[in-house]
């Protein structure tokens, strides 16, 4: 039984071929040509903790065009690990339901899910990975450039959970991944010694000075110096990130062809401007359109 909690649970093949059934699945919508329906009489459960609306939309369409029912499943009614245990909770909703997709705070819930082994789970999101918003990243940089191998993704911010799955994908596809990053925010010793394991052949290297790095990036991409959970933060992080905002400025030093990418929600004026979000260079709204038709490809890989 497949799992997808981060990009390494896929190898390059696999993406690959992810992707060039999302890029299907997509063209086909666009011409309203009639979708395929693999999960016809499928059941798939999404249980989110937290607040969604990329995720939970994307997901609930595309159930729905492959023919299949989702259920929501609000965290604050199952109560994960405070009405009953992970473990419990994933024993009863893994009769009930023919995949599961968990948005949670805490990577062990959503390992702790899986884990039991009842039924496909996909990590919707967690504090360590966010392999579904990489997929569409990874289709959008196809799109965009033909080919994602060769290519260099700056990551301008956090090293977060987006950055992580971010570059294994990078890693896996054959792409350079360079995380900009104030001291003290980028990745652990864990997490590099978990890359060169999981993504062997992959390169990632790490810089404070984000105008330095973007002068060869195929691709910018950013994300909110504060995520849920870390708003006691927000001061202190505003201050330390100053540096790192991607603007007009930031944006002059790269190649002319470099694009924007953002995973939204923004916080305009302060990761990213308003002049550079709703710019020319910025696919941050294809982007977010693509986790429709990525996650289709997904869904259909693992219950078709």
């Amino acid at each position: 039984m497949r799992h997808i909690l981060d990009i390494p649970d896929l190898s390059a093949d696999e993406i690959s071929h992810l992707l060039t059934d999302a890029a299907r699945l997509k063209a086909a919508r666009r011409v309203r040509a009639a979708d395929d329906l693999p999960l016809r009489g499928r059941v798939v459960g999404l249980v989110f903790e937290k607040p969604s609306l990329r995720t939970r939309v994307s997901f609930e369409s595309a159930v729905a065009q492959l023919g299949g029912t989702s259920l929501f499943l609000p965290g604050n009614e199952v109560g994960l690990g405070w009405r009953e245990t992970v473990e419990d909770f994933g024993r009863v909703i893994g009769q009930y339901v023919d995949a599961l997709v968990a948005r949670v705070f805490k990577h062990d819930t959503v390992r702790g899910i899986a884990g039991l082994g009842l039924c496909p789970v996909i990590n919707g999101l967690s504090d360590q990975a966010h392999p579904c918003q990489v997929l569409a990243d990874l289709l959008t940089i196809k799109e965009a450039f033909g080919e994602i191998r060769g290519r260099t993704v700056v990551f301008v911010g956090d090293g977060n959970n987006v950055a992580k799955s971010l570059a294994y994908g990078c890693g896996k596809l054959g792409a350079a991944f360079v995380l900009a990053s104030p001291p003290g925010y980028g990745f652990d010793a864990a997490y590099r010694e978990a890359f060169r394991r999981l993504a062997p052949l992959g390169t990632v290297s790490e810089t404070h000075d984000p105008r330095a790095a973007v002068k060869a990036a195929d691709i910018i991409y950013t994300d909110v110096w504060t995520s849920m959970g870390q708003e006691k933060e927000k001061e202190k992080r505003i201050a330390e990130f100053a540096e790192f905002q991607v603007n007009d400025k930031l944006l002059s030093l790269a190649p002319p062809d470099a694009k924007v990418l953002h995973c939204l929600p923004a916080h305009r004026g302060e990761e990213i401007t308003g002049d550079v979000l709703d710019g020319p260079r910025c696919l941050a709204f294809p982007q977010a359109g693509n986790r429709l038709h990525a996650q289709k490809a997904l869904l259909a890989w693992l219950l078709g």
